[in-house]
């Protein structure tokens, strides 16, 4: 099944107590497409980049089966620019420089090509941007997944609403859900974000993992314990990539199947947590993502017997 991802395709500059990352790729965009390049052989990016890109990386998602004709490259101008400084906890950062440049008037273009896909990826973006995405559309997507922050519910609450209306799944953190819904509860706070709109709704947790609700059902995932956290910008993003993916390639969006996609989101997830940026997603083989996927199955799996 085809794919659409929206988001952006960046640099970033990153610090944790663990070190620097200096100027590197990043961008939701570039994130969620490599991830979900695990599982889906058709897909197309939807973004926007200055000339100061590096054409490696671009080559690099084509060769992924990516497809780049929605990929607006600006002559003379810079690509968005993000500067962060993350805490002893790894949990919460500071952001000291944001440069917008080329994102400050995007405005996305769906190629044609594109325009009848199955399932569509909206990264955390402007609603009104996203909202436009889902304008382009020949037909209603078979799912439609959205991503969004506390920024845009500070700024442009009403727009995302409006959107919420228009998708099926919502991805946001806990501090999100609690801030979007009013309520310091999950469960009461999902509940009340599902009546916006979205039919289910997945609460990262980060090193806590993750929460799928839809109106019946709730399912938790746990986070892999790692040694060792470099630098978890884009966890998230690969997360949304992993889950959106996963669903796509098997084409089953059953609650169920949305259980899977959640594990393996988490799991893909892991794995950039290792590295700075993108680094780790570049270099990840099947055989790894296996055996990680065999960890988590491992963690949760248990035995118990109840007396009569």
């Amino acid at each position: 099944m085809s794919l659409i991802t929206v988001g952006t395709v960046a640099f970033d500059a990153i610090e944790t107590p663990f070190g620097s990352s200096g100027k590197i790729v990043g961008g939701a965009a570039s994130y969620i497409g490599l991830s979900a390049s695990q599982f889906v052989k058709e897909q197309h990016i939807i973004s926007v980049i200055g000339d100061d890109f590096p054409a490696e990386f671009i080559q690099e998602l084509e060769s992924r089966g990516i497809r780049t004709d929605g990929l607006e490259r600006r002559a003379g101008e810079k690509s968005f620019y993000w500067e962060g400084k993350y805490h002893m906890d790894m949990n919460s950062r500071d952001t000291l420089t944001t440069e917008l440049n080329v994102l400050a008037d995007f405005q996305p273009k769906v190629p044609e090509s594109a325009r009848r896909a199955d399932y569509v990826m909206l990264g955390n973006l402007d609603p009104n941007v996203q909202a436009s995405v889902l304008d382009q559309m020949a037909e209603r997507p078979k799912l439609v997944v959205l991503d969004t922050m506390n920024f845009w519910m500070d700024i442009a609450l009403e727009p995302l609403k409006e959107v919420l209306k228009r998708i099926d799944v919502l991805t946001i953190n806990d501090e999100e859900a609690r801030q979007l819904s009013g309520e310091h509860s999950l469960v009461k706070a999902a509940n009340k974000i599902l009546e916006m709109g979205p039919s289910t709704l997945v609460i990262k947790k980060g090193e806590h993992g993750a929460l799928l609700f839809n109106s019946d059902e709730v399912f938790f995932a746990p986070a892999l314990p790692l040694e060792e956290v470099l630098d978890p910008t884009g966890a998230g993003d690969t997360f949304a990539g992993g889950f959106i993916g996963y669903l796509a390639h098997t084409n089953d969006t059953s609650f169920t199947n949305m259980k899977r996609a959640v594990v393996l989101g988490s799991a893909l997830a892991s794995f950039t947590c290792e590295k700075f940026g993108t680094e780790r997603m570049l270099t990840l083989t099947e055989s790894e993502l296996d055996e990680r996927i065999q960890r988590f199955v491992d963690l949760v799996d248990f035995d118990i017997v109840l007396k009569a």
